[in-house]
């Protein structure tokens, strides 16, 4: 008898709706391949929104934890442990900034980036007290916390979700224009996505992130980053920002960072920036805890090897290729960098989610996202066979 229908009605049954996941119940994975409570095997071609860029259970990032596990878990920051330091300096190195501040999600990392961002218009900047504003993009995905559904401009994240937080500006994506006219003597921010994930895989039009590095240039406000889930090698590079060699004031990071193992997300900025925070004005329990840094610092030296920046690059090529190949067979657009790709089906044809529980039964997993439109990213360990693999399924489902 199949376990599959009793495990999903459970946790149906016991679980808050926040979510509509597929039918599948997974029990166990390896490398890219993810096995069922029945036994059946799948293709993950969503890695846990990049979560899972080195694949699950990757052998390095395993035998850190375990190590740690032996040793040390928590201290809170209470204290210093032998774990942190390490982290903290070996991860500034990658992104080339002065400070790092571990915290846990990456909309913890978000919230911590305005605070942070705030503080420095009222202390470096001189912005008058509670006149600070910052200006994000139409189509963001930076997180569901109380203040980062304030600034979206999706209304199933948002609404019922007030009263909202103020000192947001809202400006399209990708619109030079509109980003200079929104910003301020008041404006200590611009928070960006530099691909929107959630959105769809947008990228933005050729020039725009230089274009938004030289405004908040010109007129002393910060560029913040957020490279949650664009970021660590999942683009070809090892930020998205670096594909137009923009470099911001302020990277948010996490996802990836905790090796799909712990959650772990980082802000790193220079002191100038960073510097501004003092004990007792931020902070979190669990945020840079010794299993965590463990893990990530693990993570951070993968990366410095420069290895899954080019397997994302060169395999990204592959899977761009194959896909673009589908465009008019059931593909209406393709987008995106690296091993990151977003898809928009022909909506007469079927939904993202239709699209997604077929290719399910094909055995292979990714998500849909705003109608019509499929997220492909799979871990970087992936093959070039897995990824004809993946392409050809796509290519069957769309057939019909």
């Amino acid at each position: 008898m199949l376990r599959t229908p009793a495990a999903v009605q459970d946790a149906e049954r016991y679980t808050a709706h926040n979510y509509h996941p597929l039918p599948v119940v997974i029990s166990s994975a390896e490398g890219v391949w993810l096995t069922d409570v029945d036994g059946r095997r799948y293709l993950d071609c969503l890695a846990g929104y990049s979560a899972l860029n080195f694949g699950h259970r990757h052998p390095a990032l395993i035998a850190a934890a375990h190590a740690q596990l032996d040793k040390l878990t928590l201290t809170s920051r209470a204290f210093i442990h032998d774990q942190f330091a390490d982290f903290c300096r070996e991860l500034a190195a990658l992104c080339g900034k002065d400070l790092v501040l571990p915290m846990n999600t990456g909309a913890e990392a978000v919230e911590t980036g305005i605070k942070v961002a705030r503080k420095w218009g009222y202390q470096v900047k001189g912005v008058p007290a509670g006149q600070a504003n910052i200006v994000v993009a139409e189509g963001n995905f930076h997180g569901r916390t109380t203040t980062i559904v304030s600034f979206s401009t999706d209304e199933d994240a948002r609404a019922d979700f007030g009263p909202y937080t103020p000192g947001f500006r809202i400006v399209p994506y990708g619109d030079l224009a509109a980003l200079a006219g929104a910003i301020d003597e008041h404006t200590v921010a611009v928070l960006l996505e530099p691909i929107q994930g959630e959105q769809g895989v947008v990228v933005p039009p050729e020039g725009y992130l230089p274009g938004v590095r030289q405004l908040c240039t010109e007129r002393n406000v910060l560029f913040i980053a957020d490279e949650i889930q664009s970021g660590l090698g999942r683009t070809g590079t090892t930020f998205a920002c670096e594909q137009e060699g923009v470099v911001p004031d302020m990277y948010l990071l996490g996802k990836a960072l905790g090796g799909g193992i712990v959650p772990v997300s980082a802000v790193a900025a220079d002191a100038d920036v960073l510097g501004v925070l003092k004990p007792g004005q931020h902070g979190s329990t669990f945020g840079g805890n010794p299993l965590a840094c463990a893990v990530a610092t693990e993570v951070v030296r993968l990366l410095a090897t420069g290895e899954f920046q080019r397997r994302s690059a060169e395999l990204g090529e592959r899977l761009h290729t194959g896909l673009r190949g589908l465009i008019g067979k059931g593909l209406v657009a393709v987008r995106g960098r690296g091993l990151w790709a977003g898809l928009d089906i022909d909506p007469a044809l079927m939904s993202g989610r239709e699209a997604c529980e077929r290719l399910m039964e094909r055995g292979v997993l990714a998500k849909d996202t705003h109608g019509s439109t499929i997220r492909l990213a799979p871990p970087l360990v992936i093959t070039e066979e897995e990824i004809d693999h993946a392409v050809t399924q796509l290519a069957a489902v769309l057939a019909g």
